[in-house]
């Protein structure tokens, strides 16, 4: 589902040097600049929501993920497994002495992935890190030319460009921290499932960024 998105950002991206083109031209006149805009844009067969549809359909997924792992993620034995059969359809209910298994290699997927060293504040452990790197490589990808934005903007007399292009490279940093300050209190199941996911965009990102090289 990430992929609509990642195609039209891909395209959006081609069009960039015309639409720095627009700005200079349509200085004083953002109604004119917008409705050229949006010619360009059907010129090139480019719809800017295309890729909001699955998004949407991807959040809602992935805050249904979220509140099941938030669920399961417990060390409470059957009360766990009592909460869950409230919730489960009758063909899919667990017996009371179903035993969950909450390890994976060094982690215990119900609490936080941390290090702790006597003397020292939690460190955040390898999954957290890794999730917080991914997370940054994936974003850096998607915004390539933040930097070339930001200066582009700066010079543009709409104000909105100037504050769109800098929060698109604060965001770049802020997010991989947020996702290791939250992660200092979630359940490290929860960083595991996040950092597979930022992998898999990453990996598609590349793909995508592949193809469009060769096009």
């Amino acid at each position: 589902m990430t992929l609509p998105g990642m195609k039209a950002a891909d395209k959006m991206k081609k069009l960039a040097p015309k639409i720095d083109k627009l700005k200079k031209k349509y200085k004083e006149d953002k109604q004119g600049f917008a409705k050229a805009q949006m010619e360009l844009y059907r010129q090139a067969g480019v719809n800017p929501a295309s890729g909001c549809l699955p998004q949407i359909i991807q959040l809602i997924i992935l805050i249904a993920l979220y509140r099941a792992f938030q669920t399961v993620l417990k060390p409470d034995g059957t009360e766990v497994i009592s909460s869950l059969n409230n919730i489960l359809y009758p063909i899919l209910k667990l017996p009371l002495e179903t035993n969950l298994h909450l390890n994976f290699l060094y982690l215990d997927l119900s609490k936080p992935d941390l290090f702790k060293i006597s003397g020292l504040p939690s460190l955040p452990g390898v999954f957290l890190i890794l999730a917080a790197v991914s997370q940054f490589l994936s974003s850096k990808l998607m915004m390539p030319a933040a930097k070339k934005e930001e200066k582009i903007a700066k010079k543009s007399a709409q104000k909105s460009d100037d504050f769109a292009a800098a929060f698109q490279t604060q965001s770049l940093y802020l997010f991989p921290l947020m996702t290791i300050f939250i992660g200092y209190t979630f359940p490290s199941g929860l960083v595991l499932y996040w950092m597979t996911f930022s992998v898999f965009t990453l990996v598609q990102q590349l793909l995508v960024r592949k193809y469009s090289k060769k096009n």
